[in-house]
C-alpha cells in the first residue's frame, strides 16, 4: 500500500488521507494503472510516477488552496497507466481555479492537449483514456467538482454512503435516451459491477451515440440528465457537511458481485467519533482485505478521504 499524505499540510478545517494499491490481494500484483494528485495548502504536490509517489513544489500556488483528484487508466485501450500519469502531470500545470467556469475551461483544454499529444505518439486504434474525478477547494469557498468516467465521490454519514457522481457507463447512456428508468439504472450501476465505460478523459465520449466516439467531453448537467439524476451534475459546487466523510475513489473499491452490500458497511467503518481520514482509510482497507466482498474482481484501488471541519473560533 502506498501512503501519500504524510508530508502534506492541508491547513485548518480540512483533513485528507490517501491510499493506492495495485491489488488488495498480496499474491496478485498487476501494474497499478491508477493515479492520484494532491496539492496541499502550501503548494506541495504528490502524484504517482512509474507507480511510485513523487513530490514536487508547485510554483506560485496560492496559500490555502487545495486540489485532489483520482484517475483510473483504461488498460484495455492501451497505455492506461501512461494516460493517468500524463493527466496527473498535466494537473500540476493547471493554475488554481476559484470558479467552476475557470476550472471547466482549464480541464477541457488539458483534455484536448493530451488527446493531441497521444494521437501524435502513434496507435490511433488503441486510444488511451482515464477517469478523472477532481475536487478544487479554494479557501472560504464551496469545493468544485469536475468528473469524467466511473470513479466516484461518496458522502458517507452515520446513516449511509451516498454517491455524489454519475458513472459514465452504458446504463447512463441508456438513461439519457429515456431507455432506462430510475430503479433499473440504480440496479445496473450500483447493484452490479460492469467494467465498461462510455466516456473517459483524453479518450472522448460515446454518450451521444454508442456507435460513435466523439473527441470532445460531454458534461452531464441538469439539462441532459434524467430527473432522478439531475442533482448530480458532473461539474458543480458542492455543499459539504462537517459530520460526514467524503471518499474519492476508483472503481476497484467496489468491483464485486454485490457492491451495495459492501458499500452498506462503509458508514460503520468510516464514520466514527473522532475518526480522522487516515484512521478511516485504515479501517476500510483492513476490512476489505480481511473480509473481501463476494465475487470480488481484483483491480487497482485508489482512494482519497476528506473531512471538512469548521475551524474553532
Amino acid at each position: 500500500m502506498t501512503r501519500i499524505t504524510d508530508l502534506l499540510d492541508f491547513g485548518p478545517g480540512l483533513a485528507i488521507a490517501a491510499r493506492s494499491l495495485a491489488s488488495i490481494a498480496p499474491s496478485y500484483a498487476p501494474e497499478n494503472q491508477d493515479n492520484l494528485l494532491l496539492i496541499d495548502a502550501t503548494g506541495r504536490a504528490v502524484c504517482l510516477r512509474d507507480q511510485a509517489p513523487v513530490s514536487v513544489q508547485v510554483a506560485g500556488w496560492p496559500a490555502g488552496h487545495v486540489r485532489v483528484a483520482v484517475m483510473d487508466g483504461m488498460g484495455g485501450h492501451g497505455h492506461g497507466r501512461q494516460a493517468a500519469e500524463a493527466v496527473a502531470q498535466g494537473l500540476l500545470r493547471v493554475p488554481a481555479c476559484s470558479t467552476q467556469a475557470q476550472l471547466d475551461r482549464q480541464l477541457d483544454a488539458l483534455h484536448q492537449s493530451l488527446q493531441q499529444q497521444f494521437r501524435q505518439a502513434g496507435d490511433s486504434l488503441r486510444r488511451p483514456g482515464t477517469t478523472l474525478t477532481l475536487l478544487e477547494i479554494a479557501p472560504g469557498r464551496a469545493p468544485l467538482l469536475f468528473h469524467v468516467g466511473d470513479s466516484r465521490l461518496y458522502e458517507i454519514s452515520v446513516l449511509a454512503a451516498r454517491p455524489l457522481t454519475v458513472d459514465h457507463v452504458p446504463a447512463t447512456c441508456r438513461a439519457l435516451h429515456g431507455l432506462l428508468d430510475e430503479q433499473r439504472w440504480w440496479q445496473q450501476v450500483h447493484g452490479e459491477h460492469r467494467p465498461q465505460i462510455s466516456q473517459a478523459y483524453v479518450l472522448g465520449n460515446a454518450l451521444r451515440d454508442p456507435q460513435v466516439l466523439d473527441d470532445a467531453l460531454l458534461p452531464l448537467d441538469a439539462q441532459r440528465l434524467p430527473p432522478f439524476l439531475r442533482a448530480l451534475s458532473d461539474r458543480r459546487a458542492l455543499s459539504v457537511r462537517d459530520d460526514a466523510l467524503y471518499l474519492l475513489a476508483t472503481d476497484g473499491l467496489w468491483s464485486c458481485g454485490r457492491p451495495l452490500e459492501w458499500t452498506a458497511r462503509w458508514p460503520a467503518l468510516l464514520v466514527r467519533p473522532g475518526h480522522a481520514p487516515d484512521a478511516a482509510l485504515d479501517a476500510l482497507f483492513d476490512d476489505y482485505g480481511a473480509h473481501p466482498p463476494a465475487a470480488l474482481q481484483l483491480d487497482n484501488v485508489t482512494a482519497i478521504a476528506l473531512r471538512f471541519q469548521t475551524p474553532a473560533a
